[in-house]
């Protein structure tokens, strides 16, 4: 139930939802008081959130920032890759299809090659409401093997639907024989706080690997500052998301 829940509110509460909503509201509505106040309302919020510069600093300040491959002094035993990078509604399945974030992927490659890690075990069944039967870590593992990692060197926890779930998973196949300072943590960067929080709650806190920022150096160009942008919208969309999820699984207990 509350995967189904949280699914919708992610819906409900995406930004451009919301100003579609008020807007067709001003159209509907037979108040001319009210009909005013809505359509001023989706004008404001559309401006608002289709401003780059506003958007990119609510993106700096909610990420969690990267860390230079030279300031990492230990070497892991294991890289958690979380997933949620392909996409499973494509055709034709003789080969993996990437979405944004693929290089949680190609970093944590690089990490293995350049021997930070020593193994990867991807976490990340089905995510999706209606399940189709395809299960992200095992694509991106053979995506992975195709690179050059080792058969030998991946595990792919493949029953997962989300992050509290993952974190459970994985802490159960490495309790036995690894502790949560011989793992690395690989996600997103916006995703970084809701992940190690859920892994923290179940008492597996790892180090972080950032990946796949979103935002950009600070800049004041006429662009940025004045023209309304569609990336301002993704990146608040993004945002909405990732509150929301944080929300939910701390009134879930989850974090």
């Amino acid at each position: 139930m509350f995967f189904i829940l949280s699914k919708t509110l992610n819906y409900l509460t995406m930004p451009l939802v919301i100003i579609c909503s008020l807007l067709l509201s001003s159209v509907i509505i037979r108040s001319s008081h009210w009909k005013r106040r809505l359509f001023m309302a989706g004008l404001i919020l559309l401006l608002f959130l289709s401003n780059d510069f506003i958007a990119n600093e609510f993106m700096k300040a909610w990420e969690v920032p990267p860390t230079p491959l030279a300031d990492i002094k230990k070497h892991y035993a294991w890289g958690i890759l979380l997933s949620g990078v392909t996409k499973s509604e494509m055709d034709p399945k003789d080969r993996v299809y990437f979405q944004n974030g693929a290089d949680r992927v190609t970093h944590t490659f690089q990490l293995y090659k350049t021997g930070i890690i020593q193994k990867i075990l991807i976490s990340g069944g089905s995510g999706r409401l209606i399940d189709i039967g395809q299960r992200e870590a095992d694509d991106i593992a053979s995506v992975l093997a195709m690179m050059g990692v080792k058969p030998q060197d991946i595990i792919a926890e493949n029953k997962s639907r989300n992050t509290h779930e993952s974190a459970l998973e994985v802490k159960s196949l490495l309790a036995a024989n690894a502790k949560p300072e011989d793992c690395l943590l690989i996600t997103s960067a916006f995703h970084m706080r809701r992940s190690l929080a859920c892994y923290a709650k179940v008492g597996w806190r790892m180090d972080v690997f950032s990946t796949d920022f979103l935002s950009h150096k600070r800049k004041f160009t006429i662009d940025i500052l004045f023209i309304p942008k569609l990336e301002a919208l993704g990146d608040w969309n993004v945002l909405v998301k990732e509150w929301v999820g944080y929300v939910m699984y701390a009134m879930a207990g989850y974090i």
